[in-house]
């Protein structure tokens, strides 16, 4: 087989039925294995398929997972080309190295790709406007593009890309294309409609829990009923009775049924007789907290910034602040439940279902099963959340694992009581926040965390502003299993950063957003130490937001609570309003500025904003997950409470700092800040701190 590694020998290939064209792109750290004698070869390493009837497909490889990429990444890609969006099909990219990064995560589909994919896009057509240029023997030069169409501007001749598509594949590929001036944009920036929107509301089959194949069983799965606790013995004798089931399979430390229906397998499960022993601590939640507050009291061994003298300038200050927040573990709980088809044959594995994280889970199926990677092939559903949860592979190695015991393709089912006992949770943290202060300014601060697992990272804005900041993160030994969870870190440490923050402004009776700006003009002019963070940006969405919400001009019965917060790249600032109703707070209304680079996709953009927000007040106000002796108390949306419509805010206003800037992340920024604003309203309505989360079991 012909190695191809050049960008030209990736891009140009013919050798399609019909004389169709596709363009592809190899990263640079990546090279092609590709030929060009074959379709089928290339047809893995794509973005763009054009064919000669005109019609035209473009390959999303990032996980859609709600936050919008299956729409954003293809309209970079058409912005540059030059084509017609209506006349475009979108499909998922299949799992190929040439591809790089086909993740979901940390906010980094569309700013891990913009550049590339622009790259691409203008490559493409410019090698169209080339082809239509030679065909009419004409400069280049006198020929632009729209919607599909190559036109000589004088002549007002045209050419579609369809007709041009097995010249264009012969043509020399630009080595440095050019790529086209933003205010040219037609796509970028503008609002498109998800291009799964119809096919979403009208209810087919997207979602891994739709899939079907052929002599496919049902499989649901007895695992662990609290953390600690391991299989001892299994009988089965009753289940393999149940009407529909097949086969009971015992896997490592569970035990999975197999049947012609998921409510056949529920059935079988339920009548399994399982004995489990404790072969660990069966941990509580109390004693979470508890060994929380002995470490933080303690103190660190080391620690981690230190700037200035803290603890001189305590013994000399006119008021020292020192409180603690506490803040829950917390499930993901995504509105579709795991699942994860499996078919694993003899030289041949079809993995299909939800994941961020297709190649980690190739990588780990292939690992678990002792078999090479490459005969493995990964397939994308559209998923119903994700959150952080399916950046772990549990759900897709178990359905591999059934599968080759039972030989037979397989779809694992889990049910939301599953989800919740079974999950890789937000872990329990607890803060202890100090400040020294002087009459009328901050003189010095300190933070300390602990948490499950692993410290808390990160420093507030306050570093690099102020002369004299300390902070400090330590680990919480536990066998409660932890994971990422939307904007990690930054969901719990902005909470409580931005909430102290405003304890301090109150102390000092400073207006927050005026004082805030303060810190971000003295880390613009003369910063201290290590700044992890753009204060001019900061100063932007700070001001912006401000003239949003028209701050200090509160309108009667309204109490309002400001936060900011950087993360991924972006910047958010908030200001919410609530007010009282039969004396209790209801949020009224959020006004939020982003600071995100070049948007993409308006509408997707607001909606990732707003989406954000609202997952953010119903965080901060109900759920939250409590373990007594290893087992999960909350196992469903009755006791690990959601937001209903009637505690919705009723009104989210969004902007974007305006920016030419490539794209940062969006899908969680606006997530980090809002707690912590709402908290801070709050306390303006009510004069009560709201310290720990959920807000519900403060407020009564």
């Amino acid at each position: 087989m012909k190695s191809i590694n050049s960008r030209r020998d990736f891009l140009k290939v013919s050798a399609i039925s019909g004389g169709g064209i596709l363009f592809g792109m190899v990263l640079p750290q990546v090279k092609s294995n590709a030929t060009p004698t074959a379709a089928a070869d290339f047809m893995p390493n794509i973005y763009i398929k054009i064919k000669p009837d005109g019609s035209i497909i473009l390959l999303a490889p990032n996980p859609e997972i709600g936050q919008g990429v299956k729409t954003s990444l293809p309209m970079i890609i058409a912005e540059e080309l030059g084509i017609d969006w209506k006349k475009i099909q979108v499909e998922f990219a299949p799992l190929d190295v040439r591809y790089g990064r086909q993740a979901a995560g940390g906010s980094g589909s569309i700013r891990g790709r913009f550049a590339e994919l622009r790259k691409m896009g203008a490559a493409a057509r410019e090698m169209f406007v080339n082809a239509a240029a030679q065909t009419w023997n004409v400069p280049a030069e006198s020929c632009t593009v729209e919607d599909g169409m190559v036109i000589h501007t004088s002549s007002g001749k045209k050419l579609s890309f369809g007709e041009l598509s097995k010249k264009a594949a012969s043509m020399e590929v630009p080595a440095n294309s050019t790529l086209k001036d933003p205010k040219d944009f037609k796509y970028l920036g503008s609002r498109m409609t998800d291009v799964d929107a119809h096919l979403i509301t009208t209810g087919k089959p997207l979602f891994g829990i739709d899939t079907r194949r052929d002599g496919m069983l049902y499989a649901m799965v007895a695992r662990s009923p609290a953390y600690g606790k391991t299989l001892q013995s299994v009988d089965d004798s009753a289940a393999r009775k149940v009407n529909g089931v097949k086969n009971v399979i015992q896997l490592q430390n569970s035990v999975a049924v197999l049947a012609t229906s998921t409510w056949a397998a529920k059935k079988g499960r339920e009548a399994l007789i399982i004995q489990w022993k404790a072969s660990e601590k069966l941990e509580n939640s109390s004693e979470h907290f508890a060994g929380f507050k002995e470490i933080l009291e303690k103190g660190p061994s080391t620690r981690g910034r230190n700037d200035g003298d803290v603890d001189s300038v305590k013994q000399q200050a006119s008021k020292n602040l020192d409180v603690y927040y506490e803040v829950p573990t917390l499930s993901h709980g995504q509105m579709e439940p795991l699942n994860y088809f499996a078919d694993v044959q003899e030289g041949k594995v079809e993995l299909f279902g939800p994941t961020q994280v297709p190649d980690q889970l190739r990588n780990d199926v292939a690992q678990k099963l002792g078999i090479s990677k490459d005969i493995i092939t990964v397939g994308l559903p559209r998923q119903g959340g994700g959150f952080g949860r399916k950046l772990m592979t549990d759900n897709g190695v178990e359905a591999a694992l059934i599968s080759a015991a039972a030989k037979s393709p397989v779809q694992v089912q889990w049910t939301r009581e599953d989800d919740m006992q079974n999950d890789f949770y937000r872990p329990a943290e607890m803060y202890r926040y100090q400040a020294s202060l002087s009459s009328n300014e901050l003189l010095a601060w300190h933070q300390s965390a602990v948490g499950i697992g692993r410290g808390i990272r990160g420093d507030s804005y306050v570093a690099g502003a102020l002369t004299n900041y300390r902070s400090d993160s330590q680990g919480f030994t536990s066998n409660t299993p932890t994971g990422w969870w939307r904007a990690p870190g930054a969901c719990t440490m902005a909470f409580v950063a931005e909430s102290f923050f405003d304890e301090v402004c109150s102390e000092l009776k400073k207006d927050p957003v005026a004082y805030r700006l303060d810190f971000f003009k003295k880390a613009k002019e003369a910063p201290i130490g290590r700044l992890g963070y753009d204060p001019a940006k900061y100063q932007a969405v700070v001001e912006l937001v401000a003239k949003m919400s028209n701050w200090g001009t509160t309108p009667p019965g309204v109490y309002r609570g400001f936060a900011t917060w950087f993360s991924f790249g972006s910047y958010a600032a908030q200001v919410v309003e609530v007010r009282l109703e039969a004396g209790k707070p209801r949020v009224s209304k959020v006004f939020c500025a982003v600071h995100c680079g070049r948007v993409i996709n308006l509408s997707g953009a607001e909606n990732q904003i707003q989406g954000a927000i609202v997952d953010g007040i119903n965080h901060a106000m109900f759920p939250k997950v409590t373990f007594v002796d290893g087992a999960v108390q909350e196992t469903n949306f009755n006791s690990y409470r959601f937001l209903r419509m009637e505690n919705a805010p009723l009104d989210i206003e969004v902007k974007f700092v305006e920016s030419d800037e490539a794209p940062t992340g969006l899908g969680e920024p606006a997530l980090p800040p809002v707690a912590a604003a709402m908290g801070n309203a709050i306390f303006a309505a009510t004069g009560k701190r709201l310290r720990k989360l959920p807000f519900v079991e403060q407020l009564g």
